[in-house]
């Protein structure tokens, strides 16, 4: 899609939450500034509400909303994060930090011991939490998928929320609320975003196209809202596909742009490789589409879905496929790799099996 993102450039402000519950706790928070876990399933807006929040709460949110992904530092090498342009001012250069871990005499600059990857996350959360606000008297970081902190970071976290929750308002993002230790769980008051109904989502998507002057049909709309299944982000990007190929959202347009930007025949092509004993064409199929942006627990809905569609599965292999996805759905819940779990799922079903477990191997690696 050319141009800039519907779901960006019609973010919604904080009056434009359609949840009354969220939109009204979020409010009560620009006028008294309190720490919060925004929890709800992907998709349903969650960033979009900690922004509002944030334009709301700020003179100056670009400077005093400061956002960053788990993923950013939990998923990347100390390497990585070093060279960041975010983070390397915190962790390069003449910072008294950085100094710590030199040696005075090596030209060369290299750190004294290995710096471990907690030092680095928390000497950088420290100091972002640390800086002055821009404009008012606090500004907001928010941490996204914040199910993905270990355990024990977050222990480190908890305490620099005790040192700086006079100036910074800590935000969670997350889809498991229950990962969070109880010492930040009780810090935080709790805003609840449920996935938006398919009446709530037509109503967003006829407010865009309204803005954006493109003609729709209810059929259309309605045809967009349902296929997203409660994701709001997907109805939104689904519903700017269509615009964009055929200038009109209509069930015609919707239902032919949809199925010529959906990935079924990728996810039936992993299915068919671990039919066929070829797991790792299966795990090379899974790894593009989680990078293509899916999160385990939507590819496995995806996979049973496109399994369910075709013909090509007897009803006693779905049967079976489903009851192993009953186990893998569990697996993602606890975490640890999407792929694994995936690519296991996958192994057991074209292997005839009817449990995940015991015991757990890597399919591939075995």
């Amino acid at each position: 899609m050319d141009g800039p993102l519907w779901i960006d450039t019609h973010a919604p402000e904080l009056g434009e939450i359609r949840q009354s519950a969220a939109r009204d706790r979020l409010s009560r928070a620009v006028e008294e500034p309190m720490n919060l876990v925004v929890q709800g399933p992907a998709g349903v807006g969650k960033t979009a509400a900690t922004r509002a929040l944030a334009r709301a709460a700020h003179d100056d949110p670009d400077a005093d909303l400061i956002e960053i992904n788990v993923a950013d530092f939990f998923d990347r090498s100390k390497k990585e994060i070093r060279t960041d342009p975010r983070f390397e001012g915190f962790l390069q250069g003449q910072t008294a930090f950085s100094k710590q871990y030199r040696r005075g005499t090596d030209k060369r600059n290299q750190y004294k011991r290995d710096l471990s990857k907690a030092d680095m996350v928390a000497h950088i959360l420290k100091e972002y939490a640390a800086y002055a606000p821009a404009s008012g008297t606090y500004k907001t970081l928010v941490l996204d998928n914040a199910e993905a902190i270990r355990e024990d970071f977050q222990q480190t976290l908890r305490r620099v929320m005790e040192q700086h929750h006079r100036t910074t308002q800590f935000v969670f993002t997350t889809r498991q609320p229950s990962k969070l230790i109880a010492p930040i769980r009780s810090r935080c008051f709790p805003v609840q975003l449920r996935a938006p109904t398919t009446d709530e989502t037509i109503d967003v998507l006829e407010t865009i196209c309204d803005r954006e002057d493109v003609p729709y049909e209810a059929d259309g709309l309605e045809f967009v809202a349902s296929a997203a299944g409660g994701d709001l982000r997907r109805a939104i990007l689904s519903a700017q596909a269509t615009a964009t190929e055929a200038e009109e959202i209509t069930m015609t347009a919707a239902y032919e742009t949809l199925g010529e930007i959906g990935d079924d025949d990728e996810i039936r092509e992993a299915l068919a490789a671990a039919r066929e004993g070829d797991l790792k064409g299966a795990r090379k199929t899974l790894d593009d589409l989680l990078s293509a942006g899916y999160d385990g627990p939507d590819l496995l809905a995806e996979t049973l879905r496109v399994a369910r569609a075709g013909a090509a599965y007897s009803g006693e292999d779905l049967a079976r496929l489903h009851a192993l996805a009953g186990e893998a759905d569990m697996d993602l819940s606890v975490g640890l790799d999407d792929r694994i779990h995936l690519t296991h799922l996958l192994a057991a079903w074209a292997a005839g099996r009817t449990e995940l477990k015991p015991p757990f191997h890597d399919p591939v690696e075995a």
